[in-house]
């Protein structure tokens, strides 16, 4: 079984969208959001999939969710076929942190022959060894200091090594204010991570926010020899579910 998110009580998010982040942005794809994260990101967009309530991690919306009306469990092979309903080749497993449920994703993919898959991982959990070898790219989004996580839970060492040596890893960072800039650069020299498979994003839920932020950090990306990240799902739908 699965544990995924929902866009609607008893509705899974499973959507066909354009990738709006990183490596493949603008490129159609099909989405699926699982539910839970070991981490609790202050800014975090997709609270929904882990703020629960009870859970009493701080996070800027200050809103806790109904655990049972946010999260679904599903056989897998009930969410493959959602998602060749979609008709797509391209399938992005987003969360949340996909990477806790690896045994479970590596059943769902076996049933996906011919489709590529992306997960978008925080880069602190071992991908699982039967779900490693069906995955053509990894979204892995280390967390800086402000997001609130502690570095020895958000930053390992050994997983970010371990990435940086995987040739279908890019890295992105979310980027809030100038200063962030230096955390970057440490841990990109820190694990021997090619700048040109990093981008650098902004921190953002609305277009004005990106834009504003997105003015700086795009020469600042230039003068790095890395890559721009927009959130371009942001721009077109705004900061909604199943999008």
């Amino acid at each position: 079984m699965l544990t995924l998110a929902t866009t609607t009580p008893g509705e899974p998010e499973i959507f066909a969208a354009i990738q709006g982040e990183g490596a493949s942005m603008g490129r159609p794809c099909v989405f699926v959001r699982l539910s839970r994260c070991n981490l609790a990101c202050e800014w975090c967009d997709t609270a929904y999939t882990w703020h629960f309530e009870g859970d009493n991690r701080p996070h800027r919306d200050d809103l806790a969710f109904d655990r049972q009306a946010n999260q679904i469990a599903l056989d897998e092979a009930d969410v493959a076929a959602r998602i060749a309903a979609l008709g797509q080749t391209r399938l992005v497993v987003t969360g949340g942190e996909p990477l806790l449920q690896g045994a479970a994703l590596a059943r769902l993919i076996a049933q996906l022959p011919g489709v590529r898959v992306e997960i978008e991982t925080n880069g602190t959990v071992a991908p699982h060894s039967a779900l490693d070898p069906l995955i053509a790219q990894y979204n892995v989004s280390p967390k800086l200091a402000h997001s609130g996580n502690p570095a020895d839970l958000a930053l390992l060492p050994e997983r970010l090594a371990a990435f940086a040596a995987d040739e279908r890893a890019w890295f992105k960072f979310v980027i809030a204010e100038r200063t962030d800039l230096a955390e970057v650069e440490a841990i990109v020299a820190a694990h021997g991570i090619a700048p040109e498979r990093v981008f650098l994003m902004p921190e953002g839920r609305d277009s004005e926010t990106l834009r504003q932020r997105g003015a700086w950090l795009a020469d600042a990306a230039v003068a790095r020899g890395m890559a721009y990240s927009d959130r371009l799902h942001i721009h077109l739908f705004g900061d909604t579910r199943g999008t």
